[in-house]
């Protein structure tokens, strides 16, 4: 994972600084995979990652969740052969007028995909018109847990969180290769056991 952790690197995808949160809180540490949309190679990888992993959880379909998770959903149904469906962010007014994308029957166990977690709130809103159209949903899969008590919150309402990494294991592999600083480390990881939700 360490080899994956650097190119999620190199790629821009974990920046360090100064950076205010959608929550407002003031982070030394932003992630942000929406780019990997023009790495296709790396978005293969993780994708490649991403389907191996839920073919251990087991599912019938994934869902990506927008905007991050979508080609991250899309990555993960190719390189696995895995269907999948995603909830919109708000229901045309126009034409089926659908909250889901994609095909599906009730009673299908859905995995949830999205990059990143830090207080679980999205992922939660995401799941809640899927459940309301039937589908089963038990698990959610990330690329990377900030550690801020994101598990714990998906736990509180029923939901297993799986994540190919952790930002201290990200944190240690680049301070290994010479990409940061041991003292950003320091200081991110003082700011993550801070910055705890749940």
């Amino acid at each position: 994972m360490n080899t994956l952790y650097n190119k999620i690197f190199d790629a821009g995808c974990i920046k360090f600084g100064e950076f205010t949160l959608k929550s407002g809180i003031l982070s030394p540490v932003y992630c942000d995979f929406r780019g990997l949309i023009s790495h296709p190679a790396l978005l293969k990888e993780i994708g490649e990652a991403l389907a191996a992993r839920a073919k251990e959880i087991g599912c019938d379909r994934v869902a990506g969740i927008p905007y991050a998770g979508l080609p991250l959903g899309v990555a993960a149904s190719l390189a696995g052969d895995i269907p999948m469906i995603y909830p919109r962010k708000e229901a045309k007014d126009y034409g089926t007028k659908k909250l889901i994308e994609g095909a599906y029957s009730q009673g299908d166990r859905v995995l949830v995909i999205d990059d990143i977690i830090t207080d679980g709130a999205s992922k939660i809103e995401a799941i809640t018109p899927l459940r309301e159209a039937g589908l089963v949903i038990t698990d959610v899969l990330i690329i990377l847990d900030r550690e801020q008590g994101g598990d714990r919150i998906l736990a509180k309402s029923g939901y297993r969180l799986h994540s190919l990494g952790k930002l201290s294991e990200v944190l240690d592999a680049l301070v290994a290769a010479g990409k940061v600083e041991p003292e950003m480390r320091a200081k991110v990881t003082e700011f993550i056991a801070a910055n705890q939700f749940a």
